[in-house]
């Protein structure tokens, strides 16, 4: 069963998820509110990302799934995603960076 991070590793991959960027949108994937939980499974040593994307026909789902392990590399050795449709994710959910960001690209949020 999944448990929390240790402050100073949620941390790190929060940072490190930060890089991943959704190719629409040209914002990171933390500050657009598609992580919804971290956590840590001692059964399998693996990271355990709990995430949605904008849309469920999101085409680019392997992008984000690679640029996803090349950004915790040296974080964690293993993850895995757990993809959440429920709740969708909404505009609600992008954080006041993600908002500015999003404005800088001429977004209107």
């Amino acid at each position: 069963m999944p448990t929390a991070l240790e402050p100073q590793l949620f941390d790190q991959v929060e940072e490190g998820l930060k890089d991943v960027v959704d190719p629409e949108l040209g914002v990171n994937i933390v500050d657009l509110g598609l992580v919804y939980d971290l956590a840590w499974d001692d059964e399998t040593d693996a990271l355990i990302i709990s995430m949605t994307l904008t849309s469920a026909g999101c085409p680019l789902t392997d992008v984000i799934e690679e640029s996803i392990g090349n950004s915790l590399d040296g974080i964690v050795e293993r993850f895995r995603i757990n993809w959440v449709w429920m709740p969708p994710w909404g505009p609600e959910r992008i954080t006041d960076d993600g908002r500015d960001m999003m404005r800088a690209l001429g977004f209107s949020i």
